[in-house]
């Protein structure tokens, strides 16, 4: 990608963050990346993979995610500190997004014990499946690498209930069985062992946190296994937050001990 429309887009997402508690527009985005409201839909979608409107939802999500684990502020105060009017609705788009509701994620230290037993049951075949597999590979991550997750989404969004979904140890074969029908991305995150399951900032996203992803990919009915191979990469201020609660094992420990 061009360096210039990168940083153009960058400086369009720091507006957001900065000013998350306001209303935000496609104008200001637009304003701050210095190109038209038109251009910067187009641009901003390719550089990202979702629109100025969806990113700047999941980064209030995540911002509250950030807030819940890090603060003692109600929900409500959460709510408000990231620009929305309605406890209610932000506590129903936090759930939805999320898997759980932000008390819940609050009480659970941000992580649920058995994620893929928790979250991936959203989709049920009921015609022909098939399977996806592949390989997770970490060339460029250094070791002390958390727990992996691979999962099957509808869109280029991390967040709700992944169509289907694993958990690695180290890099290496994943496989996820029983796969629908449709056209699906598969989404790979790890977070390094010495840092905090939420990025702090938007800026702070490529220190410790790792993304892979492939697709889209296409299970049709003659379809019987999909290789899908991720390679895993430092995280970038302009991809997306991953919303869902990810099981992370020092979570576990805890709650175990």
């Amino acid at each position: 990608m061009d360096k210039l429309i990168e940083n153009a887009i960058g400086c369009a997402i720091d507006v957001m963050y900065r000013n998350m508690s306001e209303q935000v527009t496609l104008e200001d985005m637009a304003r701050a990346a210095m190109f038209s409201k038109f251009h910067f839909s187009r641009v901003f979608q390719k550089a990202t993979g979702v629109s100025p409107g969806r990113f700047l939802a999941a980064m209030r999500l995540q911002e509250a995610k950030r807030l819940l684990l890090s603060t003692s502020l109600s929900v409500t105060e959460v709510s408000q500190r990231v620009g929305y009017q309605s406890v209610g609705t932000f506590s129903a788009r936090f759930r939805s997004s999320v898997g759980m509701s932000p008390s819940a994620y609050r009480r659970m230290g941000g992580a649920p014990l058995d994620t893929c037993g928790t979250l991936s049951s959203g989709h049920r075949s009921t015609t022909r499946s098939a399977t996806v597999r592949g390989q997770v590979a970490a060339p460029s991550v250094p070791s002390g690498l958390g727990q992996i997750f691979v999962g099957l989404f509808p869109d280029r969004l991390p967040q709700g209930r992944p169509v289907r979904c694993t958990a690695l140890r180290k890099p290496g074969s994943y496989e996820l069985n029983d796969v629908p029908l449709g056209t699906w991305y598969v989404l790979s995150y790890s977070v390094a062992t010495d840092r905090a399951p939420v990025a702090p900032t938007p800026q702070e996203s490529g220190h410790g946190f790792y993304i892979g992803n492939n697709g889209p990919i296409t299970i049709r009915p003659e379809t019987h296994v999909r290789a899908a191979d991720v390679r895993l990469r430092p995280m970038t201020r302009l991809d997306p937050p991953v919303l869902l609660a990810l099981l992370d094992e020092r979570a576990r420990e805890s709650a175990t001990t």
